[in-house]
């Protein structure tokens, strides 16, 4: 009644984990996560479920769901909210940066490797920005199969296909998907009652408002702050904590924003960004950690620092902060239909990015468009591990060029 689902408390019967217990399990993730981010909460699922029992499966699933809703990257605000509840809010920071780290270094070599032999016209660059294509396709008829399925979620991923392609405004995307949000709370009202767990969290609604207020406060301020002192490590940090802020749906949509911030100042090149994208796709744990990479090709260490901590801040300040309120946040059933709406223009959001810039960067010919199919074909029907594609990917791109050559 009222809008709301019924929740079920239950007894907090896990244990305590110490910070280097959760440091162990999640570097044993980070080191092993292929696949983006819905392959990530499989191995979660794995490690922190089946084999430790940290928390019960309904639990899990809610906890999951709580960080679809968020914007930023789910699988690693599920690691941080599991973290937060086995140790602590250390216990959280210790989750993400044993998850993390592996990628951040594994990025930063690859960063290393282009600048020192200017490897950016290679061919097996090109074929990283073909394995990209092929990618963001899976992502695109994976989650438009699930997101955006019926005549009315259609309708709004269609639309914000149309709206990415022709505004190109800073804020663009964020008004985009606030008014998808809107119109989800009044088009998608029917959602089945059902029983649900009550969450179990040591947060106090005291810290976890402080940290609500603070990631709203940087995300005014950053831009004001960054035309007063305006120097490349400050203008980094507003840039990539605006788009941690703003991403909804997942890894892959990180792209077109990251792309409007770094291409246009000059900050990277274009072939040099997708070459990235390309490789982050090669690597376990979280595609946020193209900022880690982006943020060395810009500013050197420095700039991979500000970069990685810009860009995953928006998501422990959200998680933590909306850990104490989910229960009550979740049982309404317009904050369910606004998640549809706003989840179907993501679909179109990533759409538009399939375009531009992977499309028109990366397929100049039809041997270009044949390596494409042949790799999006190996990731949906054959179902290999993307490092595989991108393995794959790069030396289809040197043969490409061989190929060029010999013509």
């Amino acid at each position: 009644m009222g809008g709301k689902r019924r929740l079920e408390p239950i007894a907090n019967t896990n244990k305590r984990s110490s910070l280097l217990e959760v440091f162990l399990v999640s570097s044993q993730l980070g080191l092993t996560s292929f696949g983006g981010p819905i392959a990530h909460l499989g191995y979660f699922h794995n490690a922190y479920i089946r084999k430790r029992n940290w928390m019960d499966e309904k639990s899990y699933a809610d906890l999951v769901a709580l960080c679809q809703f968020l914007p930023g990257p789910a699988s690693s605000q599920v690691g941080i909210g599991i973290g937060t509840i086995r140790a602590g809010l250390l216990g959280g920071v210790v989750a993400w940066l044993g998850f993390t780290l592996p990628s951040i270094i594994l990025l930063l070599l690859f960063s290393l490797l282009i600048k020192g032999f200017d490897i950016s016209s290679a061919g097996w660059i090109h074929g990283l920005k073909i394995v990209a294509v092929a990618i963001v396709a899976q992502a695109v008829l994976s989650m438009g199969k699930k997101l955006a399925s019926t005549k009315a979620t259609a309708s709004i991923a269609l639309l914000a296909v149309v709206v990415t392609l022709l505004w190109h405004a800073v804020y663009s995307q964020i008004v985009l998907i606030i008014l998808a949000g809107l119109a989800g709370m009044y088009l998608f009202k029917t959602v089945k009652s059902e029983a649900m767990t009550a969450l179990q969290v040591s947060v106090s609604r005291s810290f976890a408002i402080c940290c609500i207020i603070v990631y709203v406060f940087l995300l005014f301020a950053l831009p004001l702050i960054s035309r007063l002192w305006h120097t490349p490590l400050v203008s980094l940090f507003d840039s990539f904590y605006r788009v941690g802020s703003l991403v909804f749906g997942g890894g892959h949509v990180i792209l077109p924003l990251l792309e409007r911030e770094v291409v246009p100042p000059g900050w990277v090149s274009k072939g040099v960004f997708l070459a990235g994208y390309g490789a982050t796709q090669a690597v376990p744990g979280p595609l946020f950690t193209f900022g880690s990479y982006l943020g060395a090709m810009s500013n050197g260490f420095s700039g991979a620092i500000v970069g990685t901590l810009a860009i995953f801040l928006p998501a422990y300040l959200l998680i933590i902060g909306a850990l104490p309120f989910w229960n009550t946040l979740r049982s309404n059933v317009r904050i369910q239909g606004a998640l549809v709406g706003i989840n179907a223009a993501v679909v179109g959001i990533l759409l538009a990015a399939l375009y531009n810039p992977l499309w028109v960067s990366a397929i100049l010919n039809p041997l270009d468009f044949a390596l494409a199919i042949i790799l999006f074909g190996l990731l949906v029907f054959w179902h290999l591990p993307p490092w595989v594609i991108v393995l794959l990917g790069a030396i289809g791109g040197e043969l490409l060029t061989l190929i060029s050559g010999w013509t």
